[in-house]
């Protein structure tokens, strides 16, 4: 029996590349002069967070994992958070809660870029799974979700204060993302202090 190739353009993967096509459409319509803004913004980001959990749910349940679709899916995450926070930070440069607002969004891209960094190196020593997701990297990753939501949409619900709320989820999601990066480093330090070598080598 011949067996083919799982082919990269499959539905997972289709819908990890429809994230990242949503992003510069998320960008142009936030930056747009109009009062509706907020909300379209806001649900444009809901749909890709809906396509985050859609197409590793998908992956698994049609056993159609790839390579490229490990490799694609965090970057377009990485890509639609970094986005979402700076455009939030830019449209508040001094007015609340934008000010404010720069701190954990520092926070969390930073350690975005420090994570990768390291499960980068981890992977060329064979070591990937020393800095595999923790549970309170899920934890993070969805705090951090409802928190952009909410700082996205901005105007007041059956009187829930929405941007103080998401204000105090970013914060949250800030530490949760220093505790996550301590995790990932605890893991990976003694090939650190090993100079690069694997335990017993």
């Amino acid at each position: 029996m011949i067996q083919t190739k799982p082919s990269m353009l499959n539905l997972p993967n289709l819908l990890t590349l429809f994230r990242i096509v949503l992003i510069p459409v998320f960008v142009g319509v936030y930056l747009l002069p109009y009062a509706w803004v907020n909300g379209v913004a806001a649900m444009i980001f809901a749909l890709a967070a809906l396509t985050d959990w859609l197409d590793g749910y998908l992956a698994r349940a049609l056993n159609q994992t790839s390579p490229f679709g490990a490799f694609l899916d965090p970057v377009a995450d990485k890509l639609m958070v970094a986005v979402a926070l700076i455009v939030i930070v830019d449209q508040n440069p001094t007015s609340w809660p934008g000010v404010w607002l720069a701190i954990p969004a520092a926070v969390i891209v930073g350690r975005e870029i420090a994570v990768s960094a390291l499960r980068e190196w981890m992977a060329e020593l064979g070591a990937r799974t020393r800095v595999a997701v923790s549970v309170i990297g899920k934890v993070k990753t969805a705090t951090q979700m409802v928190a952009i939501l909410f700082l996205l949409y901005q105007k007041p619900t059956l009187n829930i204060p929405v941007v103080e709320i998401g204000f105090a989820l970013l914060y949250l999601s800030a530490i949760l993302t220093l505790w996550s990066m301590m995790i990932y480093l605890r893991a990976a330090w003694p090939i650190l202090a090993n100079n690069g070598k694997l335990p017993g080598h």
